[in-house]
C-alpha cells in the first residue's frame, strides 16, 4: 500500500503537469473544432441528404444516392478528367518544372537579373485569384493582347479560350503558381554542397548532367514538398478558371470545384453538390497519402 501510494503521487503529477502544458494549446483545439472539423462532419453529413436550396419541402438522408448518380453522371466523369489533366499540365509539369528552372538559372544570374525576375513572378502569385483571371481573360480572348501580338507578326489568330480553353486556363495556372515552386527550389538549391558540384564539374559532368546526377538527388525531398503542395494548392483552384471560362465552353473547363459550384448553386442540389466536394476531399488526401509515402521511401 505504501508503495503504491509513494508511486501514485508522481503519476498524479505528471498527469497535472501535461494537462497545464497543454493548456495554451485549447484555444486552438477550440477553434479548429469549430472552423474546420465542424464544417467538414457538417457536409460529411450533408453530402448522404437531397437537401436543396429552392424546390424541396424538407431534407432526407438517401444514403450513398448522390455518390452513386455522380459515378454515373458523364459529367462527373469529365471533371474528374479534366481536374486530373489541370491538376498534371499545370502544377505537375508546368510549375514544377518552370520553378525548377527558374531558381537554377537565377542561381548563376546577376543580382539585377535576379532582382527583376523575382518581382516579376513574385507579383503575379500575390495577386488574387479573381484578379489574376482577369488578366489572363484579358490576354486570351478573342480581342485580347495574345491575338493582337500574332497579328502584329502576321501569324494566324484563334480564340483561345473557345478553341484550347484547357490549355488556356493551364497556362494561366503556371503563370500564376510559379512563384512558390521557385521560391522552394531556391531556398533548396542553397543547401547543395558546393563542393558536391564542384567535383563533378572537375570530373567533366556537363550542366544538365549536374543538375539530374548531383543537384536533384540531394534536393529530391524538397522535391516531393513541392509536388505535394501544389497539387493541393491546384486541386482546389476555383476562381481562376470561373473568372475566365465559367467552366465552359459547354463544360470543357468544368474541373470538380467547378462542377460542385455549379450543382450545389447553381442547380441548387446542396447534397449532391456537397457529395461531390467530399469525394474531391477524398482525392486530395490519395495525392497526399502518394507523396508522404513516397517521401517516407526516400528516408528509408
Amino acid at each position: 500500500m505504501t508503495t503504491s501510494a509513494a508511486t501514485a503521487g508522481p503519476r498524479r503529477g505528471r498527469a497535472v503537469g501535461g494537462l497545464l502544458r497543454g493548456m495554451p494549446l485549447l484555444p486552438a483545439v477550440v477553434l479548429l473544432a469549430v472552423f474546420l472539423a465542424g464544417p467538414i462532419a457538417y457536409c460529411v453529413y450533408y453530402a448522404f441528404t437531397d437537401m436543396q436550396l429552392t424546390g424541396a419541402s424538407g431534407t432526407h438522408f438517401v444514403g450513398f444516392d448522390n455518390f452513386t448518380r455522380a459515378f454515373g453522371d458523364s459529367d462527373f466523369v469529365n471533371a474528374v478528367v479534366l481536374t486530373l489533366v489541370f491538376v498534371v499540365g499545370s502544377a505537375v509539369v508546368g510549375q514544377n518544372t518552370l520553378g525548377l528552372a527558374l531558381a537554377v538559372l537565377m542561381e548563376k544570374a546577376a543580382r539585377p537579373v535576379r532582382a527583376v525576375t523575382s518581382t516579376v513572378v513574385i507579383a503575379a502569385w500575390v495577386l488574387p485569384e479573381v484578379v489574376a483571371g482577369y488578366l489572363m481573360y484579358a490576354f486570351f480572348f478573342q480581342q485580347g493582347s495574345l491575338n493582337a501580338i500574332l497579328r502584329g507578326l502576321h501569324l494566324p489568330q484563334q480564340n483561345w479560350l473557345y478553341t484550347l480553353p484547357i490549355l488556356a486556363v493551364c497556362i494561366a495556372n503556371v503563370w500564376r503558381g510559379t512563384a512558390f515552386s521557385m521560391l522552394v527550389y531556391s531556398a533548396a538549391l542553397n543547401d547543395v554542397p558546393q563542393e558536391l558540384v564542384e567535383a563533378a564539374e572537375v570530373d567533366g559532368a556537363g550542366p544538365w548532367q549536374r543538375l539530374w546526377r548531383v543537384t536533384l538527388p540531394v534536393i529530391r525531398r524538397s522535391v516531393m514538398t513541392n509536388l505535394m503542395l501544389i497539387t493541393l494548392q491546384t486541386l482546389s483552384v476555383f476562381g481562376l478558371i470561373y473568372t475566365m471560362t465559367r467552366g465552359g465552353p459547354g463544360n470543357k473547363t468544368e474541373t470538380l470545384p467547378v462542377f460542385m459550384y455549379q450543382q450545389a448553386f447553381t442547380s441548387s442540389l446542396i447534397g449532391y453538390g456537397t457529395a461531390v466536394a467530399l469525394v474531391l476531399l477524398v482525392v486530395g488526401a490519395l495525392f497526399s497519402a502518394v507523396y508522404i509515402r513516397m517521401l517516407k521511401m526516400e528516408e528509408d
